[in-house]
Formats: structure tokens, sequence, C-alpha cells
């Protein structure tokens, strides 16, 4: 294949666009804020799952201090109806001391259950509390996910911005590219971990970058300028510029 040294030069400043969008695409598959909000989701879902389990013990223990007051009142009820019955001096004796009986029974039941009702309280001050600390956790995690998405939104403008006028200045080239050296090109660099065009600088192939021995630096000096000639390591297009060591 022949094609002019002007067009050979010209695939170079394609293959120097081709690799400034796969770094874009690296970048835009690789921005740091990937993995942040990776780990910013999962530890906003550890914290809302602790958050409804905080939630869940404070709302159970808010019933069982209802429950448990409810008891002492019912208690104490029973209590102030016995004391009427023994102010009232209308009982026998063997009432007298059966109530006089039930009131201590009765203090001691109340007793017991009070100091149920202190522990529940702590217990219940003890989930609110919290419970509000994983709330306000959940707002500090939930504020850095929302700036994250903001800046890496942003980013991905950037990039995109910047990637779509390279696609275009690629396009433009390669149109003054002729077609079967573009098509070649375009093959090798699909073959070529997205090479498909090297500059041979210093008797170095840019693309391998490997330095070629003399019989292949001979073969090049007499190759015509207008010809494609192609490593003889990586197989790229080798395009030959005055830095080339010829």
């Amino acid at each position: 294949m022949n094609a002019e040294p002007a067009d050979q030069i010209r695939l170079l400043e394609v293959q120097a666009l081709d690799a400034r969008i796969a770094q874009l695409d690296h970048k835009r598959r690789n921005l740091p804020e990937h993995a942040e909000l990776e780990q910013l989701g999962a530890d906003l879902t550890q914290l809302r799952d602790l958050l409804v389990a905080a939630q869940t013990e404070e709302s159970d223990t808010a019933r069982e201090q209802t429950k448990a007051e409810q008891d002492v009142d019912q208690v104490r009820q029973r209590a102030t109806r016995d004391q009427q019955r023994l102010d009232s001096g209308a009982l026998g004796a063997k009432d007298l001391e059966n109530v006089q009986r039930e009131l201590a029974s009765l203090a001691k039941r109340q007793s017991d259950l009070e100091d149920v009702v202190l522990d529940v309280m702590e217990r219940r001050e003890t989930a609110q509390a919290r419970a509000a600390e994983l709330a306000e956790r959940v707002a500090t995690v939930s504020a850095a996910v929302q700036a994250a998405e903001a800046r890496k939104t942003e980013a991905l403008a950037g990039i995109d911005a910047e990637g779509f006028e390279v696609a275009q200045q690629r396009e433009r080239l390669a149109a003054d590219v002729p077609e079967d050296l573009i098509k070649l090109y375009d093959k090798l660099r699909a073959q070529q971990g997205g090479v498909g065009a090297a500059r041979l600088y210093q008797k170095r192939c840019e693309g391998c970058r490997l330095e070629l021995n003399i019989t292949e630096l001979n073969e090049l000096r007499a190759a015509p300028a207008n010809q494609v000639v192609r490593c003889e390591n990586c197989r790229r297009i080798l395009v030959r510029t005055a830095d080339s060591g010829l």
C-alpha cells in the first residue's frame, strides 16, 4: 500500500486524537466519585438499617413503658380502694388483717413495677438518643452523596464536552486520510489495543517500544517515502519522520 508521507503523518495525528478519546473514556469510567459514591451508598444503607432498628426499639420501649405505667396505675388504684376500706372502720378483725396484708403486698408490687418503669424509661431514652444520632449521621452522609453526585455530574459534563470536540476533530482529520489507509489503521487499532500507527523515532518503534535491528532499518531506508511500512515486531503502521534515525 502506498500513501503520501503527509497522509501518513496525518495518521499519527488521528492516532493522537484516538488516544485522547481513549484517555477520556478511561477517565469517565474511573472518576474518583464512582468509588466514593459506592462507599457512601454502602454506608448510607447500613446507617439507615441501624436507624430503623433504633426507631423500632424506641417504639417498642414506648409501648412497654405505657404498659408498665398502666400496671403501676392499676396497683395504685387497688391500693387506694383498700386504704379507703381500711379507713372506713367497717371491717371486721379478719377482713382488716387481710386488707392490711394486701396493702403491704400491693406496696411491694407497686415498688417493683415502678422499678420496671424506670428501667424501661432508661432504655427508651437510650434508644431515642441512638435514633437521633443515627438520623443526624444519615443526613450527613446523604448530603455527602448529593455533593459527590454533583461533582460527578460536573466532571462527566466536562469529559463529554471535550470528548465531543475531540471526536469532531478526529472525524474531520480522518476524512483527509486515504480511505484504504484509514481502514487499515482502524483494523490494526482494533487488534493492537487502540494503537494502529506509531512513529519511528530514533530507530525505535513507539508502538511496541522496541528498537529495530540493522536489517529492518536498511529495509526502511530503501523503501520509497510513499510506501506504507509496518513494524516487524508489533505489525503496526510505522510512520517515518525526520527524527526516525534512518
